[in-house]
């Protein structure tokens, strides 16, 4: 199943400028997601990071692949946020960064789900540029009511 950008929104509740998956290529129900995020010059975070040497921040290629998560864990769980449930990242471990990501490259995300329990949802999530690994995590999000 792919996704586009405006049927991303009905999964997450992130909008600009801070969504930061542009596309889902394929996704299953209760097992993976391939999205992407498209790099442009115009991200209004790398004026400042770094000045004349641009490189998309690594938190924010954490916040893709927990947006990415989120939107297999909506997915799986056939809830979406208009009915009241929020995913939020609940927590990261293993995070190891490989390679940098500068303006003009797509950002493949990829997400597994590993287990759920009572509501807290562990995936194994990487992220690739060009078949070559730039980051690595484990991602633990949590389905709550929205306040």
């Amino acid at each position: 199943m792919k996704i586009l950008k405006d049927d991303i929104k009905k999964y997450l509740p992130h909008r600009e400028p801070f969504l930061f998956v542009d596309e889902v290529l394929n996704i299953n129900k209760n097992s993976d997601i391939h999205a992407k995020k498209y790099i442009s010059d115009q991200e209004y975070f790398l004026k400042g990071h770094f000045p004349g040497n641009p490189i998309f921040p690594g938190v924010i290629i954490i916040e893709a692949l927990g947006q990415a998560s989120g939107i297999l864990g909506f997915v799986s769980m056939g809830k979406t946020p208009e009915e009241g449930s929020i995913y939020v990242l609940a927590g990261v471990d293993k995070v190891r960064f490989r390679k940098r990501v500068r303006p003009g490259d797509n950002l493949d995300l990829y997400s597994t789900v590993v287990s759920e329990k009572r509501g807290i949802w562990k995936f194994d999530c990487k992220a690739e540029l060009n078949d070559e690994l730039v980051c690595s995590a484990i991602i633990l999000c949590a389905d709550r009511k929205a306040l």
